[in-house]
């Protein structure tokens, strides 16, 4: 399901950049016009991206040439080629920006993903991220996660259960979220893990006395708090940490043992990496 989340979502990025034509280049660029193309790197960090910017060349113009020199999850620094590209110049200039603007922000995404994953060296923590993420990219940056050293939290709302506050509320509470929703999947057939939202103490106790799920996501507690909960549920469910959780703090949250701590910032709150297509001699 993931690659054709890919294709689908590199042909709408074709239908939105390209329209009726690119106009600068059908103007200028001649139609039997052949170029060379290389990307450059301007920047530190982890690369991300080289696999689907390939896809989408070939998607664009299956005669491009695509010669690659490093691979995603490569470290790179500001001078490296990552790839020539090779075929007709107004293909490689349709592509462009659209191969940039994935690349750029994957990794981005996998640096950021990789100096978290760094810092919760020595412990067994797994980092995940959410669904805080660019409407049609999230198949990108879930995946500039996984290459970073990360782990996809669910993919969307339908591949896993995640009761949080609002559904909890809504249904009434804690015992009545948790009845509903494993009757609700008897009834549909569907074999989904549950996750719960617990925001307190108080909800804990409840989730843990009715049971009926397969993870406790522990939101806003302190590193004492988690730590005090880690011990009532004893390991008898998978845990996660979430909840206002950064680099500087990320470690002591990891240090209590939890199975799982996620960030949203890994997705939303990220640079870009510089990367730029040159043209060269062909």
């Amino acid at each position: 399901m993931k690659q054709e989340f890919i294709l689908e979502a590199i042909k709408s990025a074709f239908i939105e950049d390209i329209g009726d034509g690119d106009h600068s280049s059908l103007a200028c660029v001649p139609s039997a016009a052949i170029g060379k193309a290389k990307l450059l790197v301007k920047d530190e960090g982890l690369l991300a991206g080289v696999d689907i910017a390939k896809q989408v060349f070939e998607h664009y113009d299956p005669k491009m040439e695509f010669k690659q020199f490093m691979n995603d999850g490569d470290s790179i620094k500001v001078g490296d080629i990552v790839f020539e590209i090779k075929g007709a110049s107004q293909s490689i200039l349709a592509c462009e920006r659209i191969a940039l603007n994935i690349m750029q922000r994957m990794s981005g995404i996998a640096t950021k993903t990789a100096k978290v994953v760094n810092i919760l060296k020595g412990t067994n923590t797994k980092l995940l991220d959410t669904r805080k993420t660019t409407p049609n990219f999230r198949v990108f940056e879930k995946e500039a996660v996984r290459i970073g050293g990360g782990y996809n939290h669910r993919f969307a709302l339908y591949d896993m259960v995640m009761l949080k506050d609002n559904h909890i509320d809504y249904a009434g509470g804690i015992a009545q979220a948790l009845t509903k929703t494993n009757n609700y999947l008897k009834s549909v057939e569907k074999n989904l893990k549950i996750e719960i939202e617990v925001r307190d103490f108080n909800e804990l106790d409840q989730a843990l006395k009715h049971g009926g799920f397969d993870r406790v996501m522990l939101d806003n507690f302190t590193t004492k708090e988690l730590s005090q909960a880690l011990k009532i549920i004893n390991k008898r469910f998978e845990t996660e940490a979430s909840g206002g959780i950064t680099e500087s703090t990320i470690k002591g949250y990891a240090e209590t043992g939890v199975d799982y701590i996620s960030m949203g910032a890994l997705t939303h709150q990220i640079n870009s990496l510089d990367l730029s297509l040159k043209a060269i001699d062909v």
